[in-house]
């Protein structure tokens, strides 16, 4: 297959501020985040129209961009014009950060405290909000919305949407929501559910977190500092990893300590022999910094028991904002490829910015978070670039979780230059339930697997999920005038063929 070449006219054509000024390469805006069995003949079907055009197209002329964001009627055909209505106008009522203000400080009110007005503002944020960027109240409702998507050709990555837990009760609770949403995963159609999420941070308490990666910070400072308890597992820092943290050594962990960690794994080895049975695989979130090193530790232990063969069952999660993010990719990657253990990551840029920066400067350190948003988009396309070489060669799995659209396009050129199929079972792109349409039809046209990120749950209990989301995607909120502009032409068009 012909090397493809993004050419600097069809970057100036995107479009991807509120201002709807032309799209900087420069200067993308920056984006939170996101083996499975090959494709059910259904979806392969479904887009096979689709693909064969953009194989022959791959063939033709260089001056073409690989995405396609100059047919709306084409982005958006499987989606109805009452969804395409309310989509726009929620996306133009988060794009203004007063708004969201608001909605945040009448969520955390003494309003929430009070019965009469409780009741009318979970109602209100239940048929706004969160029916856009949530899949339902419970798993065969979000399974419902997977289907609705597999009709338009994309996948869902299913996420239990609780936040941390603080003791084994709560973490006990939420192994069997982990499970029950596996359950519901293999019951719909073969390849519709692309993965399956779970949070560490909900099945192992918050506190146990925080003393484990403390150790293990110490012990990567001094190699002899000893961890009983520790399990084999793959490299979790690197040269440049930040252990700060905390200024003197930690004490061991107590009896009972110890014993609610192998809990914690338990739990953890639970979700991923259910995972394996059902052939869907598992993604592990990121977290911040103070508790990644035991997400890790937790990831790692277990890849190293669940990876078998060709093709990874079990994926961590890379936040590319971090200056360490590369180099740990390929200490990790380099260790399992020793050991002859498939790796999987999920890339995303980040969510914790603000956080991070505050907490290194109150202990007197540099901030872990790259200096510029142009340092980060560097280092998500590089190491986006070094997993699809890797696959290349036959080695790993990524999911690119990225809603800026020139990382999309690079990825989409770099894996077509190394001749890898679209339909690549271990290359899948991912988006946020309810942002990044253009972008995630864009992809699902051009014949690429594209998931959308979808939790689910209690209004109330998703509620913290999705006030943390506001807070962390201000910038991407408000940078959504891509697809409302994308919209706005689409539904002008659909406007005048009712009209004439």
């Amino acid at each position: 297959m012909a090397t493809r070449v993004i050419p600097p006219r069809i970057l100036r054509k995107l479009r991807y501020n509120t201002a709807s000024k032309p799209f900087n390469p420069s200067k993308p805006s920056l984006s939170p985040a996101y083996s499975p069995a090959a494709p059910a003949a259904s979806l392969l079907e479904k887009n096979q129209l689709h693909r064969q055009r953009n194989n022959t197209a791959a063939a033709d002329a260089a001056g073409d961009a690989i995405l396609n964001f100059d047919d709306a009627q084409r982005l958006f055909s499987f989606v109805p014009t009452t969804k395409l209505l309310r989509t726009s106008a929620v996306l133009h009522a988060t794009a203004i950060e007063p708004m969201v203000d608001l909605g945040m400080w009448l969520m955390r009110s003494k309003l929430m405290e009070m019965e009469a007005t409780k009741s009318v503002l979970l109602s209100a944020m239940k048929h706004t909000f969160f029916e856009h960027f949530c899949a339902g109240e419970d798993a065969l409702t979000a399974g419902r919305s997977i289907k609705a998507l597999n009709d338009a050709g994309l996948r869902g990555m299913l996420c239990y949407g609780v936040e941390d837990a603080h003791d084994n009760d709560a973490c006990d609770r939420n192994l069997k929501g982990f499970l029950h949403t596996i359950d519901v995963s293999r019951s719909l159609p073969p390849s519709s559910v692309s993965y399956n999420i779970v949070k560490i941070t909900a099945i192992c308490p918050m506190r146990l977190l925080e003393r484990v990666s403390d150790l293990l910070r110490w012990q990567e400072m001094n190699p002899s500092f000893n961890l009983p308890w520790k399990r084999d597992t793959l490299p979790i820092f690197s040269e440049s990893s930040p252990l700060y943290h905390t200024q003197t050594a930690p004490q061991p962990l107590t009896p009972v300590e110890e014993s609610d960690l192998e809990l914690a794994y338990q739990r953890l080895e639970q979700i991923c022999q259910r995972v394996v049975e059902s052939n869907i695989p598992l993604l592990i979130d990121a977290e911040y910094t103070q508790v990644q090193p035991a997400i890790d530790y937790f990831t790692y232990a277990a890849t190293i028991t669940h990876n078998r063969g060709d093709t990874p069952i079990l994926y961590g999660t890379l936040q590319t904002y971090l200056k360490d993010a590369k180099e740990r990719l390929l200490k990790t990657a380099e260790a399992a490829d020793e050991m002859g253990i498939p790796i999987g990551f999920k890339l995303v840029r980040g969510a914790y910015m603000s956080s991070e920066s505050k907490l290194a400067e109150s202990l007197g350190y540099p901030s872990p978070v790259h200096d510029t948003i142009e340092d980060t988009h560097r280092c998500f396309n590089d190491c986006s670039a070094l997993m699809l070489e890797r696959i290349a060669r036959g080695s790993g799995a990524v999911v690119l979780a990225t809603h800026n659209i020139e990382s999309g396009e690079l990825a989409a050129a770099k894996a077509l230059e190394l001749g890898m199929g679209k339909v690549n079972h271990k290359l899948e792109f991912a988006q946020l339930y309810g942002m990044s349409e253009g972008l995630s039809y864009g992809l699902c046209n051009a014949g690429f697997q594209v998931s959308k990120y979808m939790p689910f749950g209690p209004v109330e209990m998703v509620m913290p999920y999705l006030l943390r989301r506001a807070e962390e995607n201000r910038g991407l909120l408000a940078a959504s005038g891509f697809d409302r502009l994308l919209m706005r032409k689409e539904l002008g068009r659909r406007l005048k063929a009712s009209v004439f």
